[in-house]
């Protein structure tokens, strides 16, 4: 597959993911919403299925990385050509603000009428329950690890998952660690899902938006980079253990 197309899937595939993502919060969260209140079961079941119908789209051309932390955990274990992570790290952000641009579009009235700030900014990009910069960096390191592990486990050969299930079996991922540790930090687990809506929302002519917490920002970025490359070395060493 020509790098090219694999940057495209990327780019799309991540515009897909936060049109989908940042929807669904702004479905949840806007106070005029007709879903407001759905709760936060329906928050991960819609971002684990708004993953599986990302890669169902793009995993055929590019493996459906989605996510620079993943990118650079591959690169790093020789998975993905390393020449290829700045053209995949590059779609994947131009995507996560395109995605979220288009989520705001489509949610322009409600956006309009939503009198919170802190609202706006949330269905955007994640913050933490409780403000511990060093504690959120651990649980973003610990969510995507358990992400990195999952997607590697479903690829492995010896497990037998088709190649049809795989991004299903991710999507329930997704949920699952949304349940499990979500609820601390908003379980970015992916600096392009974080980072690319925080641009957005700092750009867009969004009414009365505030700001956009840039003091935070480096936690979902730094924390799910260390826990992607940690998942992806410790199942290299599991499986080096075991056979």
């Amino acid at each position: 597959m020509a790098p090219s197309s694999m940057y495209l899937a990327e780019f799309v595939g991540t515009t897909l993911l936060l049109l989908l993502g940042n929807g669904i919060n702004m479905t949840l969260s806007l106070r005029k919403s007709f879903a407001k209140g759905g709760g936060w079961i329906c928050t991960c079941l819609g971002w684990g299925m708004a993953v599986t119908m990302s890669a169902y789209l793009t995993g055929w051309v590019s493996g459906a990385h989605l996510n620079p932390a993943l990118s650079i955990a591959f690169a790093m274990t020789g998975r993905l050509d390393p020449a290829l992570l700045p053209g995949y790290i590059i779609a994947q952000m131009l995507g996560g603000i395109f995605g979220a641009t288009l989520a705001y579009l489509a949610n322009k009235d409600l956006m309009d009428d939503e009198p919170e700030a802190g609202t706006k900014l949330g269905v955007f990009a994640t913050g933490p329950a409780i403000d511990n910069k060093p504690w959120n960096v651990v649980t973003e390191i610990i969510g995507t690890a358990i992400l990195v592990l999952g997607i590697l486990a479903t690829g492995y050969s010896a497990n037998g998952v088709g190649a049809g299930m795989g991004a299903f079996l991710v999507g329930l991922l997704i949920f699952v660690i949304g349940v499990a540790v979500g609820g601390a930090t908003g379980f970015a687990i992916n600096p392009a899902r974080d980072l690319g809506p925080r641009i957005a929302h700092a750009i867009l002519p969004i009414k009365g938006k505030g700001g956009s917490n840039w003091g935070y920002a480096w936690v979902p970025v730094v924390g799910p980079i260390i826990g992607a490359i940690l998942g992806a070395v410790i199942f290299d060493a599991f499986v080096a253990a075991c056979i």
